[in-house]
């Protein structure tokens, strides 16, 4: 079992949901807003960005790093 797989199951039902987002949506953008995610996944900005920490620091398939902040804060994701 890869570790990406093994750390899947220690995270909660929204954050699964995220990253499942991520890696569809990561290849073919690169920043994500939080309040835009959210809009997707029927959640808050609020919920979207403290649910990415733990994506973030996290060790998967995906790469996720705070980027910026305006209007919401902007992911940089690299799949």
């Amino acid at each position: 079992m890869s570790t990406s797989a093994a750390s899947t199951t220690d995270l909660t039902d929204k954050q699964r949901r995220i990253l499942r987002y991520l890696r569809e949506e990561g290849d073919t953008q690169t920043y994500f807003k939080s309040r835009l995610i959210g809009d997707d996944l029927g959640m808050t900005a609020k919920e979207v960005g403290t649910n990415m920490t733990a994506i973030a620091e996290g060790e998967f398939d995906v790469d996720v790093e705070k980027w910026g902040y305006s209007s919401s804060t902007t992911w940089q994701v690299t799949v």
